[in-house]
């Protein structure tokens, strides 16, 4: 073998060997920043504690469409609606450092939608950190189908740039409808949805 070739492959080697390197880390610290599922489908399953099956699934698959969360929130809501409704909320979001804050929200609907109901509510937040933390606070379109005859369990999907919010709810009520709107996040409580 001559002198041009091992040095070819050497350098070749060393850029392979780079490269892995560079992705191996990228990897460790996506995992330092982001919850994994089986972490969330534990939390999720606590605090829901009589739904835990259901809850699982429709965790699993928020983690099979967007990945792993960089934050979750737990809360409670209540929502009603006679065709335009209201929606308010809160409780605290939590990053994967440590960082615990408190976090409202509230929202007007309008739609074929009727009645009523409270809901514990598990939040999985994408692409969120707590450097851009104020791109939370804003509001995120929503389109909702809900069904609740005594006691129900949904997801949806909220987008806004790179912010994705999977809100998992569950509650009690008597309410059935289809409804579009947005939900506004704030840091402290307001009763104007607007």
């Amino acid at each position: 073998m001559n002198l041009r070739k091992l040095i070819f492959l050497i350098i070749i080697g060393i850029t392979i060997s780079l490269f892995y390197y560079d992705i191996h880390n990228a990897n460790a610290a996506k995992k330092k920043t982001t919850f994994d599922k089986q972490e969330m489908v534990e939390k999720a399953k606590i605090y829901f504690s009589d739904l835990s099956e259901g809850v699982g699934i429709i965790i699993e698959r928020s983690f099979n469409d967007f990945g792993q969360p960089s934050a979750y929130i737990e809360g409670e809501e209540f929502s009603g609606a006679f065709f335009g409704g209201l929606r308010y909320g809160g409780g605290k979001i939590y990053f994967k450092d440590g960082t615990v804050k408190d976090v409202y929200w509230n929202g007007p609907s309008v739609g074929f939608d009727l009645g009523a109901n409270a809901s514990r509510v598990f939040t999985l937040i994408y692409n969120l950190n707590t450097d851009n933390l104020e791109q939370l606070f804003v509001r995120f379109p929503d389109v909702e189908g809900t069904l609740y005859l005594a006691a129900g369990l949904a997801i949806n999907y909220q987008r806004k740039n790179d912010i994705i919010i999977t809100p998992v709810r569950s509650g009690l009520g008597l309410r059935a409808g289809i409804n579009l709107g947005y939900t506004k996040y704030t840091k402290k409580k307001s009763l104007i949805p607007f």
